[in-house]
């Protein structure tokens, strides 16, 4: 019997890390470097949406800060995305220790 309610709670967090995903796929984390110079917008998954570079910064003779600044952006995004997927891991597990016997 105890092994038919521990599959069922197995199930509902499987369920719940599931569905936890779907909503880092749907959150927008929005980046600003260089001043609103270079501005993109991830998913919580990490994965870059979008990017919007003012012209005023694509100057063919400083490519490097261009490059700078794209790879600040993207290393932004990533940062905040890892954490808000933590974040919302962190919330999913605390729940989990109450549902399963000896998880505390």
């Amino acid at each position: 019997m105890k092994i038919n309610n521990l599959m069922k709670q197995f199930n509902q967090m499987q369920s719940q890390m599931q569905n936890m995903q779907d909503q880092l796929a749907e959150e927008k984390i929005n980046v600003s470097v260089g001043g609103g110079m270079i501005n993109a917008v991830f998913n919580g998954k990490g994965e870059m949406m979008s990017i919007a570079i003012d012209p005023e910064v694509i100057n063919p003779n400083d490519k490097d800060m261009l490059e700078d600044l794209i790879i600040s952006a993207v290393n932004d995004g990533i940062e905040k995305s890892r954490k808000l997927a933590e974040d919302q891991t962190g919330k999913l597990l605390g729940g989990l220790s109450s549902m399963i016997p000896g998880l505390r």
